[in-house]
């Protein structure tokens, strides 16, 4: 089962130490690590929102609602539609609405004793740290969070990034539950640019696809997009010594009636996780490997990786047809560091400065079981599958259904 493993390692040369191989009874798990409800400013009560996922198919769920857990004491008008939902979904006796009309919403410790269930659904408490910078949104997600953290500020986007992952993984120093911070939409408001990502220290993951129509995943034309971001930030972390960062698909939900481009749906994209067991454990653990890719609708059997080289076997739905992109930069790439120019904008500056010797195509393969085989100069190697198949609901208009993959760094 070794070669079975999705390596993300960042092998000695860079200064990492290989990760040991996942267990032989290792399943795919599906799950989405960014999603709300009205306990911050989501449109609908957890049951509800946990209840959409689970009969959708999905293994895992984590809420991740604003600055806030999921414990205490939280009323909210009770809007007469949600309410009627409410009620006909879990019964009178369980929804509390008081003689002045507000409704008291469920903690987490209360709702999912409704929905987990061993080896079959799981709940991971998560809180997505919201903090600003000059009216620049900064989010980062904490998965397995065991207590609320506070927005710590700073006096650069850069700084309130780094002390917020700080919290998380002091927390998780504290309490010796595994955890970790992820980095939300960078484009969102044009708040995070790439040498913010590549200077972070002890963050491993971002997102690379957010299914909420405000986030700029496809960026502009003085702006990256996610994935020319992760490919500019794995060339420059790993050129420097540091560890690969991570793709994380999400939907970032927030809206669960009204359904269309225009609103921040659940379903749009989502992680399939490697791991030896559903729980919260096992995953983190996997991600933290690297074995796991992002989806927004195709799927893969499997993601094989050996010392050769890196082999999918995608999922084929009848009628669709799939063609894989192998991206990845090579050694000695240039790494141009001009400044911006007189009368430039910092984003322009980005787009040029970066050349196109990094995240270049190194092959394009059709069909359901693609591969690509090392050539010995590759600092990395992702794979991104696209389909021909329309996403239905998506969040712009003409996306293709997509997976991402994992970058490897092959053995020198």
């Amino acid at each position: 089962m070794a070669r079975f493993l999705l390596i993300l390692l960042v092998l000695a040369g860079f200064g990492c130490e290989a990760p040991s191989p996942p267990p032989a009874a290792a399943s795919w798990w599906k799950g989405n690590l960014h999603t709300h409800s009205l306990w911050s400013d989501g449109d609908d009560v957890p049951e509800m929102v946990i209840d959409g996922y689970k009969k959708s198919g999905y293994d895992f769920v984590a809420l991740s609602d604003h600055n806030v857990l999921a414990e205490g004491e939280r009323f909210v008008e009770a809007d007469p539609v949600i309410l009627a939902d409410y009620r006909a979904r879990f019964g009178n006796d369980w929804v509390e609405v008081m003689e002045d009309g507000r409704m008291r919403l469920k903690t987490f410790d209360e709702y999912r004793s409704l929905f987990e269930e061993k080896g079959k659904f799981l709940l991971i408490q998560s809180e997505e740290i919201t903090d600003a910078f000059e009216n620049k949104p900064l989010h980062v997600n904490a998965t397995n969070v065991k207590e609320r953290i506070e927005p710590q500020g700073g006096g650069s986007v850069r700084e309130v990034l780094q002390r917020n992952v700080d919290a998380v993984l002091e927390q998780r120093e504290k309490t010796g539950e595994l955890m970790f911070p992820h980095v939300n939409h960078p484009n969102f408001g044009w708040a995070v640019k790439v040498e913010d990502l590549i200077a972070l220290r002890g963050e491993r993951f971002f997102e690379v696809y957010n299914g909420h129509p405000l986030v700029h995943n496809q960026g502009d034309e003085l702006r990256p997009s996610t994935e020319r971001m992760w490919d500019i930030l794995l060339a420059e972390r790993l050129s420097d010594g540091e560890a690969v960062m991570y793709g994380i698909a999400v939907d970032d939900a927030h809206n669960y009636r009204a359904l269309d481009s225009q609103h921040s749906n659940p379903f749009r994209g989502w992680v399939r996780v490697r791991a030896r067991e559903l729980s919260a454990e096992a995953i983190v653990e996997a991600m933290e490997r690297g074995d796991f890719y992002g989806s927004s609708g195709v799927e893969l059997e499997d993601v094989l990786v050996d010392g050769e080289g890196l082999s999918l076997r995608i999922r084929v739905e009848e009628g669709i047809q799939y063609r894989t992109l192998f991206a990845g930069t090579k050694k000695g790439y240039d790494r141009s560091t001009e400044e911006v120019n007189e009368g430039e904008s910092e984003d322009a500056a980005v787009l040029r400065r970066y050349s196109d010797d990094i995240g270049e195509t190194l092959a394009e393969v059709a069909g359901p079981n693609p591969s690509y085989r090392f050539q010995g100069d590759e600092m990395y190697v992702r794979a991104k599958v696209i389909s021909t198949k329309l996403k239905k609901n998506p969040y712009r208009e003409g996306e293709l259904e997509a997976a991402w993959v994992q970058p490897v760094v092959p053995a020198r």
